[in-house]
């Protein structure tokens, strides 16, 4: 079954097209969400009521539009309403970072080559952690879901250099904390 198929058959009450999006989106849900609120518990939730929110709202679905995009951009909006509810950041627990981190960038290199990458994941970590909520969120849209700016400025309905703007200082204050911990 297709996405089209699954989400028509949610649209007539049909559960069975929830378990064919559910298996298709969660890990990136889960994994978005956790980007942004760095807690993994607090991420399964956020997706796990995203998915309740959907089948209540899948009938004003546009079914000409993907779905994807849409399911994400519901993610990290409730992921950056619940941080900003909640409004604290959560303590990178060190091990859980090191592990997450070491899956994305793991590369085939010698043993003193992934030392130093892993210590540059971990500057990085922490430095993202020390981003606002919604510089997270832009930097998590940019460049672990590489989504354009466009697209980026289109699920959030805001213009474009709102956008720019937000990812210019999530970059401009990443480097400066990168900088700093290096010197």
């Amino acid at each position: 079954m297709d996405e089209e198929q699954a989400i028509q058959r949610l649209k007539n009450g049909d559960i069975v097209g929830l378990e064919i999006l559910v298996a298709r989106y969660q890990l990136k849900a889960v994994r978005t969400a956790y980007l942004i609120t760095s807690d993994p518990d607090l991420a399964e939730d956020i997706v796990q009521d995203t998915f309740i929110k959907i089948i209540r709202s899948i009938n004003g679905f546009d079914t000409t539009r993907p779905f994807e995009p849409w399911f994400l951009r519901c993610v990290i909006n409730a992921s950056i309403k619940i941080m900003r509810r909640t409004a604290h950041q959560t303590p990178v627990n060190e091990e859980t970072g090191e592990m997450e981190l070491a899956r994305l960038f793991e590369q085939s290199e010698s043993v003193e080559a992934q030392i130093e990458s892993r210590e540059v994941q971990n500057q990085l970590w922490d430095a993202i952690q020390r981003l606002s909520t919604r510089q997270r969120a832009v930097i998590v849209q940019r460049y672990y879901l590489g989504m354009s700016e466009t697209e980026m400025a289109q699920d959030a309905n805001s213009a474009i250099g709102t956008i720019k703007w937000l990812l210019n200082a999530a970059r401009k204050r990443l480097r400066s904390m990168l900088l700093r911990d290096i010197l």
